[in-house]
């Protein structure tokens, strides 16, 4: 395609002179592109709305999130630790053989190309933490807006354009483009030798066939996917012996916060089949009940959402025990949905693994902790997993914590896993097929380490060296002396 094509050539000229921008320099474009987005007020807020579904105060939340992810990153551009510069000086007397000058920091990997998310039409869309990381880590951007908020995109994209001009920032260091023929612009763009790498957040299908057109290209690029998982929460006996009511209204909240629209959904719940658990199960039921349904981000969602539950809630021996008595009052709200099942018959059939994206939540019953292990050993990568517990209970199975922590990014004590708090310590991504790349995060300042590469100098004249690694600049600079790592 020419339009992808000349877009593609502009960003590789204009990431010859981004790359080596001072981190002062992209910071100010960074916090630029939060005041133009900020500046754009009610009408961005009011056009999300109307092509979303999403109410405003959510919305209102999303933007500010948004606000934030770009300025937490323009600190990390002004402290400048970020870039690991590491020192290993020279030295000449040492024997047998004289150790060389060699300096190593992170570098940008160029243009990277970013696929806005249906659900988060800010903060993981056209300036949400994908670009707002590209970005910071010196890397031009290419935007593919999503066709679900087509509108608020093309706004988006707009102030980031103001910005970068504002900001005397090369040309090309931004560009987007429109949903248009979604599949060929998405696999031009993949495909596009100037492209670098690739994020994306949305469904397992469409980060897989982007993972797989980028390990067909001559030149193989990673493509950092995050395509939501089931979330699993384990509910120990003695926790819910101890709280049972209390962990049921919380999570009927949680299954149905925004239309159960986040890919941290607790959309499957295993606990040993007991008193408690009928406890739990009954009050949940009753919770779901009273929440009335609300509309979907598209039809699209809906339709997916509905199929999905449709074909769950038809497996053998799948009992329905709730669904909101409340009724619609437009075609696509999505009902708010429980159902329960033996662990017996959940090993036996993987569609019910699955993801149901929407407001549906499966209750896993296992007969004793054996089988409840069991069921967790069957379990794919996932983004969160949750453990419902009383301390001695973590105590005294390892084995449960140990697996939970081998399949998921976060592991979560006591708490809903819906929230994503934008942190350092955050890790949103899991192992596979939760993201394509589990070792990497996609929200928090260590999102920036997806679009660098380490590059070492050796024996390089201190003139000639990027300022991070030279002898004047002692910032979080570690230095090898005599074999000894110093500060």
């Amino acid at each position: 395609m020419q339009q992808v094509n000349d877009i593609m050539q502009q960003a590789a000229e204009a990431f010859k002179k981004y790359r080596k921008i001072s981190g002062k320099g992209k910071a100010n474009f960074l916090r630029a592109i939060a005041e133009e987005i900020e500046g754009l007020g009610m009408e961005l807020i009011q056009t999300a709305m109307q092509e979303t579904n999403l109410p405003e105060g959510r919305l209102l939340g999303e933007r500010g999130r948004t606000i934030f992810q770009l300025k937490t990153f323009a600190d990390l551009l002004e402290e400048g630790s970020w870039v690991e510069a590491r020192i290993d000086s020279a030295n000449h007397q040492r024997q047998p053989i004289p150790k060389v000058d060699l300096r190593k920091m992170l570098v940008p990997i160029g243009t990277v190309a970013v696929f806005g998310a249906s659900n988060f039409p800010f903060a993981y869309s056209t300036a949400g933490g994908d670009t707002a990381s590209a970005l910071a880590a010196g890397c031009p951007v290419v935007v593919k807006g999503h066709p679900a908020h087509a509108r608020t995109s093309a706004m988006v994209a707009g102030a980031i354009l103001k910005a970068a001009e504002r900001t005397n920032m090369p040309k090309g260091v931004f560009a987007h483009l429109d949903s248009g023929d979604g599949f060929e612009i998405g696999k031009a763009l993949v495909m596009h030798p100037e492209t670098k790498a690739v994020g994306f957040t949305g469904s397992f299908a469409g980060g897989k066939a982007l993972f797989d057109m980028a390990n067909q290209r001559k030149e193989p690029i990673p493509v950092f996917s995050e395509m939501g998982s089931v979330n699993p929460v384990v509910l120990m006996p003695e926790k819910m012996a101890q709280d049972a009511e209390n962990i049921a209204m919380s999570y009927a909240s949680s299954i149905t916060l925004g239309v159960g629209q986040f890919c941290t959904n607790p959309g499957l719940i295993i606990g040993i089949e007991n008193e408690n658990l009928e406890k739990f199960m009954d009050i949940l039921s009753d919770e779901i009940e009273k929440i009335a349904p609300a509309t979907m981000l598209n039809e699209g969602i809906y339709q997916n959402f509905e199929g999905k539950k449709t074909l769950a809630l038809a497996q053998d021996k799948v009992i329905t025990e709730s669904v909101s008595k409340v009724e619609k009052t437009a075609q696509i709200q999505g009902m708010p949905t429980i159902a329960s099942v033996s662990a017996d018959v959940f090993l036996k059939n993987p569609t019910l693994h699955q993801e149901v994206f929407g407001p549906f939540s499966l209750v896993v019953k296992c007969e004793d902790l054996a089988q409840l292990r069991e069921v967790l050993g069957h379990l794919e990568g996932q983004l969160t997993a949750t453990l419902m517990a009383t301390e001695s209970e973590l105590q005294a199975n390892e084995a449960i914590v140990d697996i939970l922590r081998n399949v998921s990014g976060r592991l979560n004590f006591n708490n809903v896993p819906t929230g994503v708090e934008v942190c350092f310590a955050m890790q949103h991504g899991g192992p596979f097929p939760a993201s394509t790349d589990g070792r990497f995060t996609s929200v928090g300042p260590d999102a920036i380490k997806r679009f660098v590469r380490p590059a070492s100098y050796q024996s390089f004249p201190d003139s000639l060296l990027p300022d991070e690694l030279k002898e004047a600049n002692p910032l979080n600079i570690w230095r090898m002396v005599d074999n000894e790592c110093k500060k």
